[in-house]
């Protein structure tokens, strides 16, 4: 088995580290307040399971590598990249929802690896213990000369300058002023910049719209009851049952929206639609029980992800997933896989 490459925000992937009604925030205030009580202790932000890493190298990477690149954080290098290589000059990059910044320093290596000096990367976030442990990180590293840290609000965001890249990693989804953030990065990525973005696009609190719940359910029966215990909610589920995790802080808040905002608002240079079944079996709920070095294990997501791809081929489910490149203009080709454009993978 490959090694696990794919490092994705686990805040981002959170689905509810409490029981349904363990929280009384309901107002946003109180939601910012639990959101950042809750990260200034997330320290670790990596630990998808091992079933996830055999998918994603199984079928991610190669598709990935497709288009250039084979993981997330080399995905938004080569946007860096290719900026600084287009406008001949420093590029100045913000992030949008940085955390711990752990993702946005392993970018910065590779653009050095690259050749790519000139750039700056500013990471905004809302909790400022992560920044802290951000900045510690840079520190650590030797990167600190690359490196500014904004300790502010996505929801309430207007830019100060004009940046050449925005970056968005595993963060729109928890943004409830989606319009007001994307005339933010509109304004702030002016005619020549990109907005990149790596994110989840499903349903709002990461439910399954019915067409797919529907889907889920049948392979759910398959599993044996030890497989059905939900590791997060620390309940078993004999049914599959799904949980609205926008209940709690900003997760999933809207990420339904995401993509048909982001079509009205901007062109794209590229898109990458992915996943959606697949999803409650390899996350941090149920993944767990999964063993990537059990032949069983390995073909029965064999066979989810090959269900997932014909149903998404079809346009009979939805993709959950997006990378994206956008900009300004409205005009520019989209490059895809196959026929997966942004406008047919919207749940309009």
């Amino acid at each position: 088995m490959l090694p696990p490459i794919w490092r994705v925000h686990l805040r981002r992937w959170w689905y509810a580290g409490q029981a349904p009604g363990d929280s009384a925030a309901g107002d946003y205030e109180g939601r910012v307040k639990q959101e950042v009580t809750r990260f200034t202790g997330e320290e670790v932000v990596n630990d998808l399971p091992g079933i996830f890493h055999y998918w994603s190298n199984k079928y991610l990477r190669p598709l990935m590598e497709e288009f250039g690149f084979s993981y997330p954080e080399d995905f938004f290098a080569l946007q860096i990249q290719r900026q600084a290589a287009a406008l001949g000059r420093h590029v100045q990059v913000i992030s949008i929802g940085a955390g711990n910044c752990d993702n946005e320093v392993h970018i910065a290596k590779l653009l050095l690896e690259r050749g790519v000096s000139a750039f700056t990367i500013t990471c905004l976030d809302i909790t400022d213990a992560m920044l802290q442990r951000g900045h510690q990180l840079a520190g650590r590293e030797g990167l600190l000369p690359y490196f500014r840290f904004a300790n502010a609000d996505f929801n309430r965001w207007h830019p100060s300058e004009s940046y050449d890249v925005v970056m968005a990693n595993q963060s729109l989804h928890h943004v409830t002023n989606l319009d007001g953030l994307f005339d933010a990065i509109y304004q702030a990525i002016g005619p020549s910049g990109v907005f990149v973005a790596s994110d989840m696009i499903g349903r709002n609190g990461h439910l399954r719209w019915p067409e797919a719940l529907e889907i889920v359910r049948d392979f759910w029966r398959e599993l044996p009851a030890s497989y059905r215990y939900n590791v997060q909610l620390r309940r078993r589920e004999k049914i599959f049952k799904d949980w609205d995790c926008s209940l709690e802080g900003f997760e999933g808040i809207r990420a339904q929206d995401i993509l048909p905002l982001a079509l009205q608002k901007f062109g794209f240079d590229f898109f990458l639609a992915y996943g959606n079944l697949i999803d409650p079996f390899v996350d941090r709920s149920f993944g767990p029980h999964f063993d990537p070095e059990n032949d069983r294990d390995r073909t029965f997501i064999d066979r989810v992800h090959a269900r997932d791809e014909k149903e998404l081929l079809s346009g009979t489910i939805k993709p959950t997933h997006m990378l994206a490149v956008m900009r300004r203009d409205k005009s520019v080709d989209t490059t895809t896989w196959r026929h997966l454009t942004p406008r047919f993978c919207a749940r309009l």
